[in-house]
């Protein structure tokens, strides 16, 4: 994935109480978080954005209070994934 670059006050870190060098990070977590919140992009989608797994980005969207978006063509990919390993 190619990156662009973004200037962020060094107050940020500050503000959000962490090391400067964690604060890249965080705004990708914070910005994977608003997109999949608002139903931009799909969980995989916003692990990829913050750099977790999607493991990881369920629990980060559950510590939030952050409902899980999984519709019945979720389920039925799922459903094909498991039919396939099986």
């Amino acid at each position: 994935m190619s990156e662009i670059l973004v200037s962020i006050p060094q107050d940020l870190a500050r503000i959000l109480k962490v090391n400067e060098r964690e604060l890249p990070k965080l705004v990708k977590v914070y910005l994977a978080i608003k997109l999949y919140r608002e139903g931009i992009v799909s969980l995989g989608k916003a692990a990829e954005i913050a750099g977790v797994s999607k493991w990881e980005m369920m629990e980060i969207l559950a510590s939030k209070g952050i409902p899980l978006q999984y519709s019945e063509e979720d389920l039925r990919e799922d459903v094909k994934t498991l039919e396939r390993l099986l």
